[in-house]
């Protein structure tokens, strides 16, 4: 604890330092999510740093309750995996775009899907006209996956595909892909999303009604944990909790609550806490405070690390670890000067390297324009290259470790989950406290709250609301997608209902359709589905008939 003669010097300084004149052009001093900051922190802000509040608290990296990391060495032993989010068109030209990134030097693979693939609709559907591979690549079945990978050895790359709502029928389209490769599903690794409850709270890509989606997401968890032992079946995303513009307190409490949701869903299966939990990672929003993120991965791993032990008596460390993979913020960036996204990028980078994330994505400037060209994606990469291999920063694990700053900003923000979590709590749990609207309405206040503050000027934003060029003329150019890609899509698709065996697809949706209604896992029958080119919305036609269409809360 201070001392009495350091509190009164710290009274003495904390008058002085209020007294002085603060710059004119200063409006407020606070966090991006609105919480006030002291002027400068001290031990009277982290009074149980020492003895033993040290071991509680943080202890050393790799050792529990993990605040400072979940290697003993971080990335002396292994530097994060550097991916860049990447689909768009036809599965082919999304695959000329991996090969370019594998041979400029990045390590995993991650995929974005078109909104008709998100939302479970094949590319020749009706609802497809007009978005076929324009925010992602379209994948309607096997034969897009074998095409997407050609060439890419499955066992030899990690893939990260975000989806949610039909992420089984794609995972399974995956491990057939896979198969054909002559790759075993036991030696595939990555991740899919599979976060629906984010999807009902943020993002609204979703296929059926929540309790019936989680009921499939326990599955691909039961199901991975037998037979895809390195995959993670969910990445448990705070990533769209944050961009639909909640507060960095909000992402973390509200993407660990849905952790804990998937937790007891799984235990109430019949499963273990330590079969599925190793499996469970976590996607993370970026933004722009730079010490309010890093505090915000040290807050995420201890708050994790401390249920799973003490609540849901997890014995296996693996369990107790909040693996992490990270995006820069998209909402972060601007149309307006977007050369300067390359400096945003370039600092939320180095704060979740700082915070210790396992995996990272890179915007890259000219996202908020168009998907990337090859020229703004590769500086993106350099971007982590330059920060991984120039700056040193990866040779010390948690170097802002100790700083009275972070670990009073890591405390304020564990303190306000643990708020979070009891409020969810006398909402009856997540599920709950999602169904009547209320995790969408605390985002909402948050957002506009944020909004506010930018038009007020109180929050800059640079090129926005200060240092804005009147007249300004984008000339950076931006990618423009093929408008055959509707037709050449179709054509396949009609191609490959004419080339398969009906009767065996006719056979494997009876498949899926009998397991939906008798309650047994469904991913055997989606993977079989996969192997007769049953296509994605054949496949989704079938869990939409048996479980209905969401509907969303009224607020």
């Amino acid at each position: 604890m201070p001392s009495e003669s350091f509190k009164k010097s710290n009274e003495v300084y904390n008058k002085k330092a209020s007294a002085a004149k603060s710059r004119e052009d200063a409006r407020e001093f606070t966090t991006i999510s609105g919480d006030p900051l002291d002027i400068c922190y001290t031990p009277q802000n982290s009074p149980d740093l020492n003895g033993g509040g040290y071991d509680d608290k943080l202890g050393f990296p790799g050792e529990y309750p993990y605040t400072r990391g979940i290697h003993p060495n971080l990335y002396r032993g292994k530097l994060w995996t550097m991916r860049q989010f990447a689909g768009f068109g036809t599965a082919k030209d999304t695959n000329e775009r991996y090969h370019f990134l594998l041979e400029h030097g990045q390590t995993g693979l991650s995929v974005a899907f078109d909104f008709p693939t998100l939302m479970g609709y094949d590319s020749d559907h009706a609802r497809s006209r007009g978005e076929v591979g324009r925010c992602g690549v379209a994948i309607s079945s096997l034969a897009d996956m074998e095409t997407l990978f050609s060439g890419i050895p499955l066992d030899k790359v990690s893939v990260s595909m975000t989806i949610n709502g039909p992420a089984a029928i794609v995972w399974s389209f995956f491990i057939a892909a896979a198969e054909k490769q002559g790759v075993h599903p036991s030696k595939l690794r990555g991740t899919i999303q599979n976060d629906i409850l984010k999807e009902f709270q943020a993002q609204h890509a979703w296929l059926v009604p929540i309790d019936h989606a989680l009921r499939i997401v326990i599955d691909t968890m039961e199901f991975g944990a037998k037979e895809v032992q390195q995959w993670n079946t969910i990445s448990i995303s705070g990533y769209h909790i944050r961009e639909a513009g909640s507060t960095a307190a909000q992402e973390l409490a509200f993407t660990l609550a849905n952790g804990f949701e998937y937790i007891e869903r799984g235990i109430a299966r019949g499963m273990n806490v330590d079969e599925f939990a190793p499996r469970l990672s976590f996607f993370w929003d970026v933004h722009l405070d730079f010490f309010e993120e890093i505090a915000k991965f040290r807050a995420a791993r201890r708050i994790w690390a401390k249920t799973l032990k003490e609540k849901y008596g997890a014995k296996d460390p693996r369990s107790l670890l909040v693996r992490t993979h990270a995006q820069t913020a998209g909402v972060s960036l601007t149309a307006q000067q977007p050369e300067n996204n390359i400096v945003r990028v370039a600092y939320q980078a180095l704060a979740a390297v700082l915070g210790g994330t396992q995996s990272l994505h890179t915007n890259s400037m000219d996202e908020t324009l168009a998907l990337p060209t090859e020229k703004s994606v590769k500086i993106a990469l350099r971007t982590q290259q330059v920060l991984a291999y120039e700056t040193e920063v990866a040779h010390v694990v948690d170097p802002l470790g100790g700083s009275y700053f972070i670990e009073a900003m890591t405390d304020r923000l564990e303190a306000a989950a643990n708020v979070y979590f009891k409020r969810i709590a006398e909402r009856g749990g997540m599920v709950n406290a999602t169904k009547e609207g209320w995790v969408q309405r605390e985002i909402h206040r948050s957002s506009t709250a944020y909004q506010k503050a930018v038009e007020d000027g109180r929050k800059t934003i640079v090129g926005i609301n200060r240092f804005v060029e009147e007249d300004e003329k984008i000339e950076i150019p931006v990618l423009k997608i093929d408008p055959k890609v509707d037709e050449i899509s179709s054509d396949n698709l009609r191609k490959l209902r004419e080339r398969r065996d009906a009767a065996r697809v006719k056979k494997a949706l009876d498949g899926v359709r009998a397991a939906a209604k008798n309650g047994e896992n469904l991913m055997p029958r989606f993977v079989e589905a996969a192997r007769s080119y049953a296509t994605l919305g054949e496949i989704a036609d079938v869990l939409r008939g048996e479980f209905g269409a969401p509907v969303e809360p009224a607020f």
